[in-house]
């Protein structure tokens, strides 16, 4: 894929950037099957219509894309790369071999239509986009969608360009750097990986150009709390009271720890 700059035919196209999705399916009328539509959160209680979560509402219809995050066996072919509106990276139609049905997963950058992708516990020739145990994974290989527990569900490193590393294994555990940088242990046995990075790496590159497209996400506007009054935010009126930066709620934002399990 590649980034393209709009023509300036008026003021909201001025800087803006999009991606050029020209490799992309142009239907979704292969597999309906995996599709449903969803409720879209409003941030508001259901019981006064009181704003309960900020800057949250009002975007467009869109249908939910059902993708398998498990670590299920399956041999299956790439069939075609679509667009996803509910998260930023790619998603692929796969055709599964054994079962002989369609299922919808994560693209793994440059995985094209026609590939080969497994799933699988025993130790095979390792290819991009495999999905194994990590301790058939070798010591500094680049994965994604990686599992923390038995549970067969992917937890980290599922955004667009996003991985993971394996640092470090031994019989039992092994120790992965996770995109944010921190490293962590996790157990070799319940543990999958999937052998490359997330599709679509220039999404960090978009510029969306105008404050309507953030709307269609369902991304309200943002208040400083210094151009607020005194009853709504800690920061408000003609000056913020020579206090410390704080949330509306009161709570520090310059270095205090809020997370209760941290290192």
């Amino acid at each position: 894929m590649n980034s393209q700059k709009v023509k300036t035919t008026n003021n909201s196209n001025r800087n803006k950037i999009k991606i050029f999705k020209f490799l992309l399916s142009k239907t979704n009328k292969i597999d309906k099957t995996n599709t449903k539509g969803f409720h879209s959160f409003q941030g508001r209680s259901s019981k006064n219509g009181k704003i309960t979560v900020r800057h949250k509402g009002g975007r467009v219809k869109r249908l939910f894309r059902l993708l398998n995050f498990g670590n299920k066996d399956f041999k299956g072919i790439v069939i075609t790369t679509m667009y996803d509106p509910n998260r930023s990276s790619f998603i692929s139609l796969i055709f599964d071999l054994k079962k002989k049905i369609f299922f919808k997963n994560l693209t793994t950058n440059f995985l094209i239509p026609g590939s080969l992708i497994i799933c699988t516990i025993k130790k095979i020739d390792l290819k991009l986009g495999y999905r194994i145990p990590l301790y058939n994974i070798p010591t500094g290989s680049i994965f994604h969608s990686l599992n923390l527990s038995n549970k067969n569900k992917t937890q980290i490193a599922r955004s667009a360009g996003s991985y993971c590393q394996l640092i470090q294994k031994n019989f039992t555990t092994s120790k992965i750097k996770i995109p944010s940088g921190k490293y962590i242990e996790v157990l070799n046995k319940f543990s999958y990986g999937t052998l490359g990075i997330v599709s679509n790496l220039i999404n960090r590159t978009i510029r969306l150009g105008k404050a309507g497209i953030n709307r269609l996400k369902g991304r309200r506007p943002t208040i400083r709390g210094i151009a607020m009054n005194p009853v709504d935010h800690p920061h408000g009126g003609r000056t913020n009271g020579g206090i410390h930066w704080k949330t509306p709620w009161g709570i520090s934002t310059k270095g205090k720890k809020t997370s209760k399990n941290y290192e």
